[in-house]
């Protein structure tokens, strides 16, 4: 009569947070947290534009290494937030010159492409890797897999491939962090710099520099549309 309380009541405690453990590390959890820090930060971008403060609102005490390296982080931050590249590219031209702010954007570069591609090999990676079934994502997959360095190199040097996209394709993959990062910081550097050098020459528009920086924007633009429609009948599954 006093014993009223079911003994399998403690031993369900432990089973509990096992099952809850296993819940909240299970690949589409992990993804579900990846969605919503993806779409925290978007919406941050679409609200804030925080973009403006680094070129509107950065503080002009602020200068040498210790500014370089400021920039750096916030270029970082807002490139993994989606904050368009080539505005960052012009904002570092516009505040630190070509030199300094080329340092300062590719800095930032490398940072965001690490950070996302960190976040999609730990978040993504064990939910989307197992969906690779169509033939266009198997051959993507095994070429940035078994060739990372040169594919990504390629990638970063073709205009026309969205950075984003770029960094989360290469983290659902197989390919090592080293090349991955060692290919964007050496592929980023043409068109970061053509963007830079824009935008320290923005004041004087007619200046040899801005109308060859503006120029390779241009044909490297068309260049890659170019390329990808004459590439279009080679993706799998599309009739020649």
């Amino acid at each position: 009569m006093l014993d009223t309380v079911p003994r399998s009541a403690p031993d369900q405690g432990p089973a509990v947070v096992v099952r809850r453990s296993r819940a909240l590390l299970s690949p589409w959890f992990r993804f579900a947290v990846l969605i919503a820090v993806l779409g925290a930060a978007a919406t941050v971008v679409l609200l804030y534009e925080p973009q403006r403060l680094l070129a509107d609102g950065w503080p002009e005490q602020l200068r040498g290494s210790t500014a370089v390296a400021l920039f750096a982080v916030a270029y970082g931050l807002c490139a993994t937030a989606f904050v368009p590249r080539p505005l960052l590219n012009l904002a570092a031209g516009a505040l630190f010159g070509s030199a300094f702010g080329l340092a300062a954007a590719l800095g930032g570069t490398v940072l965001a492409a690490g950070a996302s591609f960190a976040l999609g090999r730990l978040l993504g990676q064990d939910a989307l890797r197992p969906l690779l079934r169509g033939r266009w994502l198997k051959a993507a997959d095994g070429q940035l897999s078994g060739h990372g360095f040169r594919s990504m190199l390629a990638i970063r040097l073709f205009p026309g491939v969205p950075f984003a996209a770029a960094n989360y394709c290469a983290a659902v993959s197989r390919m090592r962090a080293s090349s991955f990062l060692l290919a964007t910081a050496i592929g980023s550097v043409p068109n970061t710099a053509a963007y830079v050098i824009a935008g320290s020459r923005a004041s004087s528009p007619t200046s040899p520099a801005f109308l060859l920086a503006t120029g390779f924007i241009v044909v490297t633009a068309v260049a890659a549309g170019v390329l990808a429609w004459r590439e279009r009948h080679r993706l799998p599954g599309r009739r020649a």
